[in-house]
């Protein structure tokens, strides 16, 4: 099963926006050709609203609630949690849950530091595949952020790897078919236990910063066909 989570915004009480959950699609369909062999079933999350909202964490405890959701309607299935933006952090946060094995956050929003603050949890990704994608001219939400979680959660948790897309912004369309491709590639290797590609299997395997500044090569997908 892989949940969808679409973007959000860091406040907001509004109903969820409509564009967000199309942008996701796309990746959805991909992922459910990829996977409809293995019996793959994909799901879009559509949230109470459209803020995390501090505190509240809202959209995190939406997707809590879609994974409790599969397993009352699927029983045992491992569950991947796929989100972009807002809706990457969600993922992140919601991976505790125990059928959650696989997280792939897609430029995923996180707070600016603050000393004052809790840092973002890493501890409730342990045990899970973890695949971060992030564009390095994204202008929406900070790479940096997503290196600095990422070398965090490395320390306790080895199955964590992170991707650039060289010169990509946040939607990651510059580079379309190999983000499609490295995330079918994740999801059905997490999921099934298939053999990763080598590029993924490489930025598993290597310590930081290697393994969390992995280049998405140009024509990834390309090369995965036969």
């Amino acid at each position: 099963m892989v949940l969808l989570l679409p973007d959000g915004e860091p406040e907001s009480a509004r109903r969820p926006s409509p564009l967000s959950y199309a942008a996701a699609l796309p990746l959805g369909r991909t992922l459910a050709r990829a996977g409809r062999a293995d019996g793959l079933v994909v799901h879009g999350v559509h949230y109470r609203c459209r803020g995390w909202n501090g505190p509240d964490a809202h959209l995190a405890a939406d997707a809590t609630w879609a994974v409790e959701e599969v397993v009352r309607r699927y029983g045992d299935v491992p569950v991947c949690l796929t989100g972009h933006g807002m809706g990457a952090r969600a993922a992140l946060h919601a991976a505790g849950h125990p059928a959650v094995n696989s997280v792939l956050a897609l430029a995923p929003w996180l707070p600016e530091d603050d000393m004052a603050a809790a840092p973002e949890p890493v501890k409730q990704l342990v045990g899970r595949q973890v695949l971060i994608v992030h564009g390095t001219n994204d202008a929406r939400t900070d790479p940096e952020l997503s290196y600095r979680l990422a070398e965090r959660a490395k320390k306790s948790s080895r199955d964590i790897c992170r991707f650039e897309v060289h010169s990509d912004g946040h939607a990651l369309r510059q580079h379309y078919e190999e983000v499609q491709a490295l995330a079918s590639d994740f999801v059905l290797g997490a999921l099934f236990t298939r053999r990763y590609a080598r590029p993924v299997a490489d930025a598993l395997a290597a310590p930081p910063p290697l393994g969390l500044r992995m280049p998405l090569a140009a024509g990834f997908g390309r090369s995965l066909r036969p």
